[in-house]
């Protein structure tokens, strides 16, 4: 079964931000240099989104394990809206994952909105007032369950979260969201398929 491009979109706390979920030093980057943090749920698994998708909780799991090696790396970049590619385009990078983890089969995070050009942009919509989403942008195979919906495979990989407009993840607002169309995408280049194996190889030791 071939793999394609499958991305989620999740919305932010009210008013962006959740204190709690910050560290001390995140708040003082806020006072002391005006920095943008946006918090929240970023997935869910086990549970249908609006494209009735489903993502197993082993699955997600393993991915987020992966991803927390991106984001100590500071490497864990995002861009604002949502690319039709698997791959990251640094030249329109709004933002970056500073924390992520698990809660039972939430995946919550915390994310950094960058000094780039697209990074102002959306420091300006979120100033503005609009509510927003993340998506999670990935690679896999799908397969249909016995009650019609979709169940994402074991050879799924996450790749990123975008900020993005269109909602579909139920009670989900960083104000991170899930979309709805997926297509054959640009496949991993060699060296992505190098990293991910020593990823893999890092994360059993």
């Amino acid at each position: 079964m071939s793999k394609v491009l499958l991305r989620e979109y999740h919305a932010l706390c009210e008013g962006g931000v959740c204190q709690d979920l910050l560290t001390e030093a995140q708040k003082a980057d806020i006072k002391e240099n005006n920095t943008m943090y946006l918090s929240g749920l970023m997935q869910h698994a086990d549970k249908p989104n609006g494209n009735m998708r489903v993502y197993p909780l082993e699955v997600l799991k393993r991915e987020i394990e992966v991803y927390e090696k991106l984001v100590k790396d500071n490497r864990a970049l995002g861009e604002l809206d949502h690319p039709d590619d698997s791959v990251i385009n640094l030249k329109n990078a709004s933002h970056m994952v500073v924390n992520i983890w698990m809660e039972g089969k939430k995946v919550m995070g915390v994310v950094k909105v960058l000094p780039t050009p697209s990074g102002d942009i959306l420091r300006s919509l979120v100033e503005g007032g609009c509510q927003l989403g993340i998506s999670s942008r990935g690679l896999g195979s799908v397969r249909e369950s016995s009650n019609g919906g979709v169940v994402v495979e074991e050879d799924f990989q996450l790749i990123c979260f975008d900020f993005v407009s269109e909602p579909s993840t139920p009670n989900a607002f960083m104000h991170l969201k899930e979309g709805k169309s997926y297509r054959e995408p640009n496949i991993f280049t060699k060296a992505d398929k190098i990293n991910r194996a020593l990823n893999d190889i890092l994360r059993k030791k």
